[in-house]
C-alpha cells in the first residue's frame, strides 16, 4: 500500500490513546519513515509520577530538548524510498504538557524557551487526535501495566485532554481530525483498523474535523 496524501503525519493523543500502536503499523503498511518519541529513558519521568511538582519542570526541559532534537534530525531528512513521515508525537505536545504539569512562573519560561526553536521545525500536514474517554484511557493504561503510570488520576488524564482541546482551538493553520475511537479496537481488529486508515487517507481543509469512527 501506498500514501501519498500527506508528507507528514503527527498522530495525537492522550496518554494511553494508542498513539505509538498505530502509528508504527501505518507506517508499516503504508511504507512510511516512523517517527516514535523517545521516552523510557527518561529519568525524570518515574520521579514525576512520584512527587509532581518537584519533578515536573527539568522532566518538561528534558522532554522539549529531546523531541527538538529528534524531530530536527528525522524531519530534514530525505528519503526516496519513504517520503511520508508519520510520527506519534508532534512537538506542541511539548507545550501542552508544560501547561498542564507547570506552574505560571515555569511555564511563562518554559513558553519563551519553546517558541524559540518551534519555528524552526516543519509543521505536520495533518495532525490526527485519537480521542478515548477517561474511563478507556484508564483500561489501556492498565493493560499496557507501565509501573509508574499505574496510578495516574482521572483528573490528570482529564486536564491534558482539556489541554489538548485548548491548544487545538488555536491552531488555525493546521489540518486537525479529532476521531472518537472508543468503540474501534484499531490495535486488534483489523477490519476497524483500515476504517481509522481510511479515515486518514482523506483531504481535509485547514481547521478541526470531528468524526466518529
Amino acid at each position: 500500500m501506498s500514501f501519498s496524501t500527506y508528507k507528514f503525519v503527527a498522530i495525537e493523543g492522550n496518554i494511553g490513546a494508542g498513539k505509538t500502536s498505530f502509528a508504527t503499523k501505518f507506517a508499516n503498511d503504508y511504507n512510511c519513515r516512523l517517527i516514535l518519541e523517545q521516552f523510557a529513558d527518561n529519568p525524570f519521568l518515574p520521579k514525576f509520577y512520584a512527587e509532581p511538582e518537584k519533578h515536573a519542570f527539568p522532566l518538561e526541559l528534558s522532554f522539549l530538548a529531546e523531541r527538538y532534537h529528534q524531530l530536527k534530525n528525522q524531519l530534514l531528512k530525505q528519503d526516496i524510498f519513504k517520503p511520508a513521515i508519520i510520527s506519534d508525537y508532534y512537538f506542541l505536545k511539548s507545550l501542552i504538557f508544560a501547561k498542564a504539569n507547570l506552574n505560571d512562573d515555569e511555564y511563562k519560561l518554559y513558553s519563551k524557551l519553546f517558541h524559540i526553536i518551534n519555528d524552526s521545525l516543519p509543521k505536520p500536514d495533518l495532525f490526527v487526535y485519537l480521542y478515548h474517554d477517561i474511563e478507556r484511557l484508564q483500561k489501556n493504561i492498565k493493560n499496557r501495566g507501565r509501573v509508574y503510570e499505574q496510578n495516574i488520576s482521572n483528573d490528570y488524564l482529564l486536564k491534558i485532554q482539556t489541554a489538548y482541546f485548548d491548544f487545538m482551538k488555536q491552531l488555525s493553520d493546521l489540518h486537525i481530525v479529532i476521531v472518537d475511537v472508543n468503540n474501534i479496537d484499531f490495535v486488534n481488529n483489523q477490519r476497524q483498523y483500515e476504517q481509522l486508515t481510511d479515515i486518514i487517507n482523506q483531504p481535509y481543509k485547514i481547521g478541526i474535523t470531528r468524526i466518529t469512527a
